[in-house]
C-alpha cells in the first residue's frame, strides 16, 4: 500500500509565508455612495424625535420634538452633532410635542435655512399646542423661544397632502397616511434612487375616528425606519379594550371617587371622549356624574378636528352628515380650573399625559391622598415622568412644592396608545420588505428584544433582514453604489439605436438624473436657453496675404473663399480677415473643436511671418517676397 509522506516542515512555512504576504484588498467605498443615518433623538429612548439622514451630499431631518421628561436645553435634540446650515428639508410628522415642539428653536436660533413640510392638520394645530407650550414654558427660566418665534416658524412651514411628491433639489418625499393621530403622516423619501421610508409614531388599527396607517403602494424600499416603542407586547384587542376602559370609570364614579384620566390635550384624547359619550348615553344612571375635558387648548383645535373629517374614516364621514361627532352630549369643556367645583364624583380628563407638571399634576396631588379616588393611565409613558413612577405604586410621590403626599388612590393601566404593537410592526416590516430597518423611538429594553425577536423569525422564515439600533448620536452607515442611466430625449429618442451606432448628443444632469438630448433641444427640455460665442482675435504679421493662405492650404487643404477678396475660411470654422495695416484677424464661433482649430491656425499665421517658402504663380517658379 503506498503512502505519502507528509510535506517537510520548511515546505510547510514556505506556503505559509506566501500565503501571509498575498495582500488583501478591501475595496473602499466612494464618500457620495455612503447613506449615514443618525438618531439626533429618540435614539434607544423615547421623546425629542429627530432622525438626520445624509446622502449624495443633500440632508434631511424627519421630526424636531422635544424630551418631555428633561426641560431647557437638555430637552432638545443633540443639534450640536449638525450643521444646521446643510440641511436641506426638515420634515414633521405630527403635532405631538415630542416630535413638533423643537421647531421653532431650530428655524429661529439656529442657521437653519432650509425649508419645513408637514400635513394641513398637522400646521393647523401646531399653532395652537405650541402656543399653549409657551405660555406654561415662559414661567420658568429654561424657555426655549418666545411667542415671536413661533409665529416666525410658523409662517416658514409649507403643507403638503397625503400622497403628493414633492422634489426639492433633488429630494423627493411624499406623505402617507400613518394613523396615531389626526395628519399625521409617515415619509417615503428618495435620494438618487435610494428609497427610505420613515414611519414616525403609526397606528395599524382603524380606531373610532382615524384610519389606519397605509402601506406605500408597488415601491421597493432600500430602508425602514420604524418606531419601536411597544417592543414585544401585544394590545388587547380594540372592543375587549373599551369594555375594560369604560368599567374601570364605572367602578371609580360609582363608589363616589373622581376619576383622573392624564392625556395629550390632542391625539387620544378625542378617541376617549367618543367612548365615554357613547358609554354615558346608553348608561341613564350615570347622567348626573359629570365629565369634563379641561383644555382650553382642545376647544380651539376641535374646530380642526371638525374641518378636517374628510381625512377620518367611513364611520366618522358618514356620521358628520347627520350630527357633528365631536359635539359631545355629556361632556364639559373646563375652560380653566377655577370653574371646576371639587364636589362629587366625575370624570376629569386633563392634560399633559406624563403628570410632570399642569392640571393634571395638580389634581392628583389633590386627590391623591383618598382611596376612593382612580387615576387611569390611558398610554404609553416616557421613562422618567411621574406617569411611569406612579405605575409601580409608591406608596408616596413628592409634590411641586417638594411635599410628600401619600398615594392611596387606584391607578390603573390601559394602552389606548395610538402606537403599533408587536404583531402590527412585525407584520408591516415583512410587508414592506425592506433589507435594512433601523429601530427608534422605543427604550432600550424593548428595542432590543423586539430586534431579537425579528431577527429569530427572519431566521426561522430564511429570509434576510440587517437591523440596527443606533444610539443617539451614533450613525448607521450603509452603502449605496447604484448605476448611471441616462436617457435619451427628443429627436435622438425618435429612432431606436441599432447595435454599433453611436449617439451624439448633449449630456445634461438635473440633480441625480441625466438626460441626453440634441442641442438645438436644450431650451425644450431644459430651460436652459443657448447662446453662440463668436471669438475674434488680431495678430499682426508682416506675410503677405497670399503666403499666408498658401501656408493653411499647406496645412488644412484648400481654403473657402466669398465675394470679399480680402477673406476667406479656414477648415469651414475659422475665418482669416486681411484688415490692412500688416493685420490679420481670426474670427470663429466659440467651443472645444473650433478654439483647437483657431489655436493651430494663429501657429501657422505667426509662422508664414519668417517662412522661406515660395509659391507656384502663373508665370512658373518664383521667390515669394517677404
Amino acid at each position: 500500500m503506498a503512502s505519502s509522506a507528509p510535506p517537510s516542515a520548511s515546505a510547510s512555512a514556505s506556503a505559509s509565508a506566501k500565503r501571509k504576504l498575498q495582500p488583501t484588498v478591501i475595496p473602499v467605498p466612494n464618500e457620495n455612495d455612503i447613506l449615514k443615518i443618525t438618531p439626533l433623538g429618540a435614539g434607544s429612548e423615547v421623546g425629542r424625535s429627530c432622525v438626520l439622514l445624509e446622502f449624495k451630499g443633500k440632508t434631511v431631518m424627519l421630526d424636531c420634538g422635544l424630551h418631555p421628561a428633561y426641560t431647557g436645553l437638555a430637552s432638545l435634540p443633540f443639534f450640536d452633532m449638525v450643521d444646521p446650515a446643510s440641511i436641506d428639508v426638515l420634515l414633521i410628522t405630527h403635532f405631538h410635542v415630542d416630535h413638533a415642539a423643537a421647531l421653532p428653536y431650530f428655524t429661529e436660533k439656529t442657521t437653519f435655512k432650509g425649508r419645513v413640510f408637514m400635513t394641513h392638520p398637522t400646521r393647523a394645530i401646531f399653532r395652537w399646542l405650541l402656543a399653549d407650550y409657551v405660555k406654561v414654558s415662559q414661567v420658568s427660566e429654561d424657555a426655549l423661544y418666545t411667542e415671536q418665534d413661533l409665529i416666525k416658524s410658523y409662517s416658514k412651514i409649507e403643507v403638503i397632502d397625503y400622497h403628493q411628491e414633492v422634489e426639492v433639489e433633488g429630494i423627493r418625499f411624499t406623505g402617507y397616511n400613518a394613523g396615531h393621530v389626526l395628519g399625521a403622516a409617515m415619509f417615503l423619501i428618495e435620494i438618487a434612487g435610494v428609497r427610505v421610508l420613515y414611519t414616525g409614531d403609526y397606528s395599524r388599527e382603524e380606531d373610532r375616528h382615524l384610519m389606519a396607517a397605509e402601506k406605500p403602494p408597488n415601491v421597493s424600499l432600500d430602508v425602514l425606519i420604524a418606531e419601536s416603542t411597544y417592543g414585544v407586547q401585544t394590545h388587547q384587542p380594540r372592543l375587549e379594550r373599551e369594555a375594560r376602559f369604560t368599567k374601570m370609570v364605572y367602578d371609580i364614579v360609582r363608589r363616589g371617587g373622581r376619576c383622573l384620566i392624564p392625556v395629550f390635550a390632542l391625539g387620544r384624547a378625542q378617541e376617549l371622549l367618543l367612548i365615554l359619550d357613547e358609554y354615558w348615553q346608553s348608561h341613564p344612571e350615570l347622567h348626573n356624574i359629570p365629565i369634563y375635558y379641561a383644555s382650553s387648548l382642545a376647544k380651539k383645535c376641535m374646530a380642526v378636528y371638525q374641518t378636517y373629517t374628510n381625512m377620518m374614516n367611513e364611520r366618522i364621514r358618514k356620521q358628520v352628515k347627520i350630527s357633528n361627532p365631536f359635539q359631545f352630549k355629556h361632556i364639559s369643556n373646563l375652560r380653566s380650573k377655577h370653574d371646576y367645583d371639587d364636589i362629587g364624583p366625575c370624570v376629569m380628563m386633563a392634560s399633559p399625559g406624563m403628570l410632570q407638571s399642569g392640571f393634571s399634576r395638580e389634581l392628583l396631588e389633590q386627590w391623591c391622598i383618598n382611596k376612593a379616588n382612580g387615576v387611569i393611565i390611558p398610554g404609553y409613558v416616557v421613562e422618567g415622568t411621574l406617569g411611569n413612577q406612579i405605575l409601580t405604586h409608591p406608596d408616596e410621590i413628592v409634590s411641586m412644592s417638594g411635599m410628600k403626599l401619600p398615594l392611596r388612590l387606584t391607578i390603573d393601566y390601559i394602552s389606548f396608545s395610538a402606537h403599533v404593537d408587536y404583531l402590527q410592526n412585525s407584520e408591516f416590516i415583512e410587508e414592506v420588505g425592506a433589507p435594512h430597518l433601523i429601530l427608534v423611538h422605543g427604550d432600550a429594553m424593548q428595542m432590543g428584544r423586539l430586534k431579537s425577536r425579528l431577527q429569530s423569525e427572519y431566521m426561522e422564515k430564511d429570509k434576510e433582514i440587517v437591523i440596527h439600533t443606533p444610539k443617539n448620536c451614533e450613525s448607521v452607515e450603509l452603502t449605496f453604489k447604484g448605476e448611471k442611466m441616462a436617457k435619451t430625449l427628443g429627436k435622438l429618442a425618435s429612432d431606436e439605436p441599432a447595435a454599433g451606432h453611436v449617439l451624439s448628443g448633449v449630456l445634461v444632469q438635473r440633480d441625480f438624473q441625466y438626460h441626453l438630448m440634441d442641442p438645438s433641444e436644450l431650451d425644450e427640455y431644459t430651460g436652459l436657453n443657448t447662446s453662440v460665442v463668436l471669438q475674434k482675435q488680431s495678430i499682426k504679421s508682416r506675410a503677405p496675404f497670399g503666403l499666408v493662405r498658401w501656408h493653411l492650404e499647406q496645412t488644412y487643404g484648400k481654403v473657402e473663399s466669398g465675394a470679399d477678396s480680402s477673406a476667406f475660411t479656414v477648415f469651414n470654422t475659422v475665418k482669416v480677415r486681411d484688415v490692412g495695416g500688416s493685420i490679420y484677424v481670426l474670427e470663429w464661433e466659440g467651443g472645444a473643436i473650433n478654439d483647437m482649430i483657431a489655436d493651430s491656425v494663429l501657429s501657422v499665421v505667426v509662422m508664414a511671418e519668417s517662412s522661406p517658402a515660395s509659391v507656384k504663380g502663373e508665370c512658373g517658379v518664383v521667390r515669394c517676397p517677404i
